[in-house]
């Protein structure tokens, strides 16, 4: 399965994300903020996916998306939200949204989805 980072300031939202995903079979590394997390794209080039809340302390989703990106062109990104009609940047078009609260199932095939390029 893939490698993903989960990135969540909400330590509760974090966990099940991360739980959600490691008992799919995936391998997930995890961060509280969006600076936190850069570090760890910038240390961890097996990532395939972020999955990121949008609106986070320091450095938000949708920047933390394009850094990332500038890193690894391309690199597959998930924002979750909870934020009705929230939508990401043109450049940042290809990523998808999962608005909160979702099922832990929700999340997995959305997951699933973008990771078989979907």
């Amino acid at each position: 399965m893939a490698k993903i980072l989960a990135v969540e300031d909400e330590y509760f939202v974090r966990s099940l994300v991360v739980e959600t995903l490691a008992d799919a079979g995936h391998s997930v590394l995890d961060a509280a903020d969006g600076e936190e997390a850069l570090a760890i794209v910038k240390d961890s080039p097996d990532i395939a996916l972020i999955v990121t809340d949008v609106r986070m302390p320091r450095l938000d989703g949708f920047a933390l998306a394009r850094l990332a990106r500038e890193l690894r062109p391309g690199l597959a990104v998930l924002f979750m939200t909870g934020y009705t009609g929230a939508s990401p940047p043109a450049e940042l078009a290809t990523a998808k949204m999962l608005n909160k609260p979702f099922a832990p199932e929700e999340l997995v095939a959305t997951v699933d989805a973008i990771l078989s390029g979907g």
